[in-house]
Formats: C-alpha cells, structure tokens, sequence
C-alpha cells in the first residue's frame, strides 16, 4: 500500500511538543480526513497532531491514570524534542517556566508528511520531512530505505534520541532499515543508548528512580510507571502486565505472545528487566481497546484479564 503526500507547516506556539509528536497544519486538510482508520481531529485552525512511525521518545509529560504529569530524565527527553523542532526549522523557542509549553517560537515551517493511516488516539502516524517533496501534494508513493534516510523517524534513531518501537504495519523492508539505524546509535552510545538500563535490568524502588535516574523504553515506563502511582510500589507489576495480555510479535521467533512475556521480574522483587531488545517486539495497536486499556486493570482481581480482540489476525 502506498503512502500519501501530504504537505503542510509544523507549529508549536501553545502546544506541547515532544520528540515523537508535533502539531501540522496540512495545506489540504481533505488528504489527512481521507487516510483509513477513524477520524482525525484537528484543531480550529486545522492543526492534527501527528504521531511519529516507528520511534519512542522519553517522556516529557506523561500523565498515568490516577496521578500527575510525570517525566523520564530530562537532559535526554529534552535533546529528542531540540532535535526535532531543529529538523523541521522551528527557532526562537521560549517555553514556560516548567518546560511543558512553548509560548513563543519562529514556527509555521514548512514541511511534508508520508501517511497511510490514523490511529486509534485520532493521529495520523507518519514518517516526517523537512521542505518540499519531489511529487505534488496528495500524491502517492511508494517508501523506500533511501528515502527513508531524509525521515525524521531515521534521523531520530541514528542519532539516539528516540526508541525504535514498532507496531503492526509497518512494513518489513523499512523496519529492518530503522533498526540498522538503531543499532548504530546503540554500538555508538549514542543519545539514550548512552545510559539505557532496559535489557540490562534496573531497580524501580521508587517512582524516582525511573523518572529521574533510569533511562529505559519508553512504552515499558509509561506501564510500570502508571502501576507504581496506583500500588506505590513495583512488586506485583508482571502480574499485573500480565492480565493486560498486551499482543506482541517476537521477531526471534516469529511467534505472536504478550508483553508480559519479555518482563523478568521475581515475585516481591523491585528489579526489572527486558529480555528482547525493543527493535526485537512489534507491538498491536488493540484498535478496539481503550487507549487506558491498562489503568483500568488497577482495580481488576488478577483473575479478571481485559480483553479487547480475542486472536491477533491482522
């Protein structure tokens, strides 16, 4: 299936971008109503927010279920965020005092997009460019790895700053490309991979320790972290994780299990770790999920699983 052309400017003056997400106004709104999936919702002035293929930033302002905003380590969530504001030529940045807001910013760059859906959140997912594309706007392509190396999405992963985290969809030839770059950034210690304790393992003995000390995959923070504001502590959180019965494809294997399944943890055990690298998991979007499919298990006996589609058929 190919991918749709879909140019426009990138804003950030009032919002809240980070370095997987930013607001774009689309110069022909009709080209980001019409992509498969539900309807997007843009803003009064036609900004949708987009949600960046393939990559996972560390948290700037993560709100769990039943808690307050939270953050990963900052230095490193902030330098995502830089990278991509640089990459799309936003300057003149001034943020309010707790560095959740843009208030003011050279922004309306200009810039494209290449799409072919919208996620279940109502955001188009896409691979970002900076200035004008070769084709007309609304065009359809066909993406290759060269051209995937122009992406945001690439740039991101070769230099660190971001996760490679994959989801169903995504097409083989451009994930194989993606983690190659992540793997550069990794044998570099580039960015995150600098300090990242996900596969090595790591002791979450209070919510500190994971938004203030341990760099680590963001989708396993935001679980562990959204379990440890609701039980104030991490023992108990692979049960827990496992009543999510979260879909995921193990590439090593080929074979379709759950998130649960990578998390070693111990019973009564604060220490916690992944056992496939990210690049090694492709995730399932659970379209007929609540996107807080996971805080509702909060209040759930373990014997009670939620349960969204019941296979894993694309």
């Amino acid at each position: 299936m190919p991918f749709k052309v879909i140019k426009g400017t990138f804003h950030v003056r009032g919002y809240s971008p980070d370095g997987d997400s930013i607001r774009f106004r689309p110069d022909d709104l009709d080209l980001i109503v019409d992509l498969p999936g539900p309807s997007p919702q843009p803003h009064a002035r036609n900004h949708v927010q987009l949600r960046l293929e393939a990559i996972d930033s560390l948290e700037t302002h993560f709100t769990p279920g039943g808690g307050s905003a939270l953050n990963q380590p900052l230095a490193l969530a902030h330098a995502a965020t830089d990278m991509l504001l640089d990459f799309v030529g936003i300057t003149d940045v001034e943020w309010n005092d707790a560095h959740t807001l843009v208030t003011g910013a050279r922004d309306e760059t200009r810039g494209y997009i290449l799409s072919r859906s919208v996620e279940k959140n109502r955001r188009p997912v896409a691979f970002l460019y900076a200035g004008d594309p070769p084709e007309p706007d609304g065009s359809d392509v066909m993406l290759g790895a060269e051209r995937l190396r122009d992406s945001f999405n690439y740039a991101a992963l070769v230099e660190g700053v971001a996760y490679p985290t994959y989801y169903c969809g995504l097409f083989s030839d451009l994930r194989d490309a993606l983690t190659a770059a992540a793997e550069e950034a990794r044998n570099g210690g580039r960015g995150v991979f600098a300090e990242d304790r996900t596969n090595e393992g790591f002791r979450a003995s209070s919510l500190s320790s994971i938004t203030r000390r341990h760099v680590i995959l963001p989708k396993l923070f935001r679980r562990l972290s959204e379990y440890m504001v609701n039980f104030g502590t991490a023992e108990g959180f692979k049960r827990k994780l496992e009543q999510s019965r979260e879909p995921v494809l193990d590439l090593q294997t080929s074979n379709f299990t759950h998130f649960d399944t990578f998390v070693a943890q111990d019973d009564n055990s604060d220490e916690i770790r992944l056992t496939r690298r990210p690049e090694e998991l492709v995730f399932d979007e659970m379209p007929t999920r609540p996107s807080g499919h996971f805080s509702l298990l909060m209040a759930a006996s373990e014997d009670t699983p939620l349960r969204g589609r019941s296979d894993f058929a694309r």
